[in-house]
This record gives C-alpha cells, sequence and structure tokens, in this order.
C-alpha cells in the first residue's frame, strides 16, 4: 500500500515513500527515500530506494534501481501492440470495455510483463528519453534527453540520440570496476551518513574505500 504524499522540493523526504497524489500506481513498489513526482503512470514495476521521478513519468513492467534520477516526460517500457493481427487496435485484447469478450486477452498483458525493462543504480535519465521493452540500463549510466534507447547500455556508460548511441564513458575503466565491486549504493544509512561529504571527489573517493 501507498501513502499519498505531495511531493515538493522544500519537502523533506523519509524512508516512507513519497507519492505525488495526481500519481497513478499498480500493483508496484518504491522503496525508502523514494519520490514519485506529479503525474506519474507506474505500472507493475518496482522503484528503488532514493530513486526520485519528475513530472509525467511512464513506467511499465520495468525494475529501477537505487539513486536512480528519472527527468520529466520520461517513458520506461512503452507497451507494444500485436502487429500480427489483423487489426492491432487494444479491443483485441481488452475486450471486455468493447463488449466484445467477458474475459480480456491475457497472453498480450503477460508477453508485455516477460519483456521487462532494467535499470541500474545510480542512473540519469534525461528529459524526454524513452527506453524501449527489454533493454538493460546498467548503473552509472546516462541517457542523454530526447533519447530512444534500442539496445543495452554498458555501465558508466553516456548514451544519447535516436536510436541512442555511446558517447564516451563517465570514467576510466579501472574507476568504474572499483565503483561495481565496492557497490556504495547498497551501504546502509548510517553508513552513508558517515561518508556523504566525500561522495563529491571520486579520486580520493575510490583510493579511500575502493
Amino acid at each position: 500500500m501507498y501513502s499519498i504524499h505531495q511531493t515538493h522540493a522544500s519537502v523533506k523526504l523519509s524512508v516512507e515513500p513519497r507519492i505525488h497524489e495526481s500519481s497513478h500506481i499498480e500493483n508496484s513498489f518504491a522503496g525508502e527515500w523514494a519520490s514519485i513526482g506529479p503525474g506519474n503512470s507506474i505500472i507493475e514495476s518496482r522503484i528503488g530506494s532514493y530513486t526520485y521521478t519528475m513530472d509525467e513519468v511512464t513506467i511499465n513492467y520495468t525494475e529501477v534501481g537505487k539513486f536512480t534520477s528519472i527527468a520529466s516526460h520520461v517513458c520506461l517500457n512503452p507497451v507494444n501492440h500485436p502487429m500480427d493481427r489483423v487489426s492491432q487496435h487494444h479491443m483485441t485484447y481488452r475486450r471486455t470495455i468493447f463488449g466484445f469478450a467477458d474475459t480480456d486477452d491475457d497472453d498480450i498483458f503477460n508477453w508485455r510483463r516477460e519483456n521487462r525493462v532494467t535499470v541500474g543504480h545510480d542512473v540519469w535519465i534525461g528529459h524526454g528519453a524513452i527506453v524501449m521493452k527489454g533493454v538493460r540500463i546498467g548503473t552509472g549510466a546516462v541517457i542523454g534527453s530526447g533519447s530512444v534507447v534500442t539496445k543495452d547500455v554498458e555501465p558508466y556508460m553516456v548514451v544519447a540520440g535516436v536510436p541512442a548511441k555511446p558517447i564516451k564513458t563517465r570514467f576510466p575503466r579501472e574507476i568504474v570496476d572499483s565503483l561495481l565491486q565496492m557497490a556504495w549504493w547498497d551501504w546502509p544509512r548510517e553508513l552513508l551518513e558517515e561518508r556523504f561529504l566525500e561522495l563529491n571527489d571520486i579520486q580520493s573517493f575510490i583510493k579511500k574505500y575502493g
């Protein structure tokens, strides 16, 4: 169950996820310190601790890690229509609302569920980006604004474009490997508080904890 709160930049977050009252959440989970912005639609997805979304974000059948930043008008896993039928209109599977049958076509919804999107930890997804069905976004990656991501993205890779292509890596391979091995995103709150001020200096952070 979700507690409904209004999200505002000046409102302090807490271990209870903050969900804007205008958002639609269905069969989903949000972790501690998470924040869901206004006008979101989140269907059968998991949102990790400290992750936040801005306004008008759509997330379907997706696993999102911790500390991920999702800008406004992002769409993760847009739903597919069955193009191999005579009609691809949703009347062929949402049959009950049109009065064509007493039950809906569960095969279509199961097909959508089986092709989940996976987003790692500490990912930044820019304004208006779309991540297509079945794609995996690695931890630490950056998705440029307006990008359409059709292929998996490596950890700490910056991608952009339509379709999205690699632009550069955020750090050299040895730093990426150290961060992935360290997995600071799994540290308990007490350890994060203790080391919080050190998060701004990548070199000393790696040297000390890598």
